[in-house]
């Protein structure tokens, strides 16, 4: 009978075997670590000097304000009454059909020069925004225009919302992720410095939108996945998949805009942006929207692909690239259809009003699909779902050559003895203790870095009649009978 002492997997006789538990990515060896500094440290210098040369200092000065969209001064005001009004009295006409008095709200500005200074909003009945007495509002003033048309509501204050919301989503992320998501938050945190302080002022600056995305985007994937998943050799082949697939990215990106002619110019605020800076290259700008969407997706792809393959070696030690490149493919394919699905449903739900228009109007599919404003979306999502399919073999064959090829046993568990030899019986006889036993055998483990404990001392055999219990335990080796 096997007893809990004979148990070669037991993981308190055994304190050096491996036990399967999930933690930390392992370290590798340092011939393997040097090999992937030398491919990530020049393009790391590359993308921080690309920062440095486009580095714009700021947002360019507009000289005068437009009045148009975004581009006009807005001030806070509140909502101090509203009443109702026939529509007739006001002057306002009302749609066939529609019915309902029109209301008025009377707007008090609490911010600026003019502050104190009331107007009147006429709101019709089949507005879909309405005022509620004490609401706080956005309103926009226009210097030029008649005191009394000055001032006009622009938009609501819904600032307290998006920021409880924001600290909720805090909250769930911290408690959730502990640790990791305390980093995570860090990490957003740098991904909307490097957008607010180099990207969209280096784009305004004149700088080419795609440069820009290519350096920004590439600072944010290096920050961001190294502060989140550690400075490891797992997240730095996760690195390099994303790397590649931000290349094929920006490669058909580039072939497929300039071949279907898109220019990028497709709505009012594309068209604004333009006509206040006109150096802005508008289809770099549409580039650079492909390849900044699509590194969020990108590094969630990569970074499971590589986790895979890392777990599988270590369950694995033995098995060779192409068992673990087959059996993270495998992985990868049902990420791979989710994901695909996910990016599909994002722009669709975007551009859903773009599509009720085009079904209002009764349009064919071809005619819908092809159109500049549909094609633009087509385009985007296409591409990057490709990007997002290719980064799955890409990151799969890198991580499995890597963990592969390391050789110094950094990734594999520790070896694992066979179970411990015994040493020489105890006895007793009428004449006492007996001279001492011998020594049980070493251990011979199969693992990479094998060999189990150093052996001990047998038991003390001899006495006439010999037979008591048995000895101290040897390495982890076979099981053998110390010769007496």
């Amino acid at each position: 009978m096997t007893s809990h002492r004979d148990d070669p997997y037991d993981a308190h006789d055994h304190p050096h075997g491996h036990t399967h538990q999930h933690g930390p990515a392992a370290p590798v060896s340092g011939r393997l670590r040097k090999v992937i500094t030398a491919v990530l440290l020049p393009f790391a210098a590359v993308m921080v000097g690309g920062m440095v040369l486009l580095w714009p200092g700021g947002v360019p000065d507009q000289q005068e304000r437009s009045g148009v969209g975004y581009d006009r001064q807005v001030e806070n005001a509140r909502v101090s009454d509203v009443r109702e009004e026939p529509c007739d009295d006001l002057g306002v006409a009302v749609p066939q059909g529609v019915r309902g008095a029109c209301e008025v709200a009377t707007v008090e500005v609490t911010s600026g020069d003019h502050v104190g200074r009331t107007f009147e909003e006429v709101v019709p009945p089949d507005a879909t925004q309405r005022f509620e007495t004490g609401q706080g509002v956005k309103v926009a003033y226009a210097p030029d225009a008649p005191e009394e048309l000055q001032y006009s509501v622009y938009d609501v204050e819904r600032s307290v919302p998006i920021m409880v919301l924001a600290l909720v989503f805090a909250v769930v992320v911290v408690a959730i992720g502990r640790l990791r998501g305390l980093l995570a938050l860090v990490g957003l945190v740098v991904t909307f410095g490097v957008l607010t302080l180099f990207i969209l002022p280096a784009i305004l600056q004149g700088s080419n939108p795609l440069l820009v995305a290519v350096f920004g985007g590439s600072v944010i994937m290096l920050v961001t996945l190294y502060l989140v998943h550690g400075v490891t050799a797992r997240t730095s082949v996760a690195i390099l998949g994303t790397l590649i697939s931000l290349v094929m990215i920006g490669v058909l990106g580039s072939l497929f805009t300039s071949w279907a002619r898109l220019s990028g110019n497709t709505d009012d605020q594309t068209g604004l942006v333009h006509a206040l800076y006109p150096d802005i290259e508008i289809q770099g700008l549409l580039l650079a929207s492909i390849l900044i969407g699509s590194l969020g997706v990108l590094d969630d792809v990569t970074v499971t692909q590589t986790s895979a393959i890392w777990e599988l070696k270590q369950a694995d030690p033995r098995a060779g690239w192409v068992k673990l490149y087959a059996a993270g493919m495998r992985i990868g394919r049902d990420h791979i259809a989710s994901v695909v699905n996910t990016l599909v449903l994002a722009y669709a739900g975007a551009a859903l009003p773009l599509l009720l228009l085009f079904t209002i109007a009764q349009q064919s599919v071809g005619t819908v699909a092809f159109s500049e404003l549909v094609a633009e979306e087509i385009v985007r999502t296409l591409i990057g779902s490709i990007g997002l399919v290719a980064s799955v073999p890409i990151t799969t064959v890198l991580a499995a050559l890597v963990v592969s090829a390391d050789k110094d046993g950094g990734v594999l568990p520790s070896g694992e003895g066979g179970p411990a030899g015994d040493g020489g019986p105890t006895g007793q006889g009428p004449d006492g203790w007996g001279p001492p036993g011998g020594h049980g055998p070493a251990g011979q483990g199969p693992g990479s870095q094998g060999g189990g404990v150093p052996p001990t001392d047998g038991g003390h055999g001899g006495g006439l009649l010999g037979r008591g219990l048995p000895g101290g335990r040897g390495g982890g080796g076979r099981r053998r009978r110390a010769k007496r």
